[in-house]
């Protein structure tokens, strides 16, 4: 009678665990749908908002939390980046949502300290921050910004928005001389470095408009015209991925009618 009871009791946990696992594995189901549903909008059709309500909706029902908190920090940093910010509040409104990405970012690297994608996220939020607060009275932000950048790569060589980030942090960082940098820990920063992350990243994304043209940029800075030519030219038969795109693309044209004769 006993043995009976232990594996009736036995068959209503394995009936319970079953229950269980289909619901989680049901729920991964239909957050990956979400998942998906936000990524149209944050990628296609360009609205942040509701991209950010449909990752919201998302997180609590993902098993795996990793890929909603990335991209919740990816839609939080696109929100700051195109708010106004001419007066202080407008300006304190864009730093809470800088900072709400970067916190997701964090969280993000601790749902998974080996993806390479929460690193790149806290990279470009913790640069973006370094941008709007001034390099120069965040340095542990930029320094942060090139080690997250390396640690990304380390993790996936092919993630090309982390050698992009990098070669932006060390464009941005050589505005400054660098007998200026180096006694604050900068003098790493070159520009050499600044177009071969750029380089490594077109070759990885070579449709993506933004590192072209930032990429080009540089080249501008160091008189290689005929390089910046080249990617000048190629980004005005690009097609948009990007929901600035089409500045960048005045943009580049231009900087490419400014640069035709040299």
């Amino acid at each position: 009678m006993q043995r009976i009871i232990q594996l009736f009791v036995l068959a209503l946990a394995l009936g319970v665990f079953s229950v269980s696992h289909a619901a989680a594995d049901s729920a991964d189901s239909a957050a990956s749908v979400i998942i998906a549903e936000g990524d149209r909008f944050a990628e296609k059709v360009f609205d942040n908002q509701k991209a950010l309500q449909m990752y919201t909706e998302a997180l609590p029902m993902a098993g795996n939390k990793y890929p909603v908190l990335w991209r919740l920090s990816r839609t939080y940093a696109d929100i700051g980046a195109h708010m106004p910010s001419k007066t202080d509040a407008e300006k304190q409104k864009q730093l809470e949502m800088y900072e709400t990405s970067l916190s997701y970012a964090k969280q993000s690297i601790e749902a998974d300290p080996n993806g390479s994608l929460g690193y790149v996220r806290r990279a470009i939020t913790s640069g973006r921050i370094a941008l709007f607060k001034g390099i120069w009275d965040a340095i542990d932000l930029v320094k942060q910004t090139r080690a997250d950048c390396e640690k990304a790569i380390i993790l996936d060589p092919k993630e090309a928005a982390a050698y992009y980030v990098l070669g932006r942090t060390n464009a941005k960082v050589c505005e400054k001389p660098k007998i200026v940098r180096w006694p604050l820990g900068l003098g790493w920063a070159n520009l050499d470095d600044a177009v071969a992350n750029y380089e490594k990243a077109i070759e990885l994304r070579p449709d993506f408009i933004m590192y072209r043209l930032d990429c080009a940029r540089t080249y501008v800075e160091q008189d290689e015209y005929a390089k910046a030519r080249a990617h000048l030219t190629a980004i005005q038969s690009l097609l948009k991925q990007n929901e600035d795109d089409d500045l960048f693309r005045a943009e580049a044209k231009e900087l490419l009618e400014k640069i035709k004769d040299k």
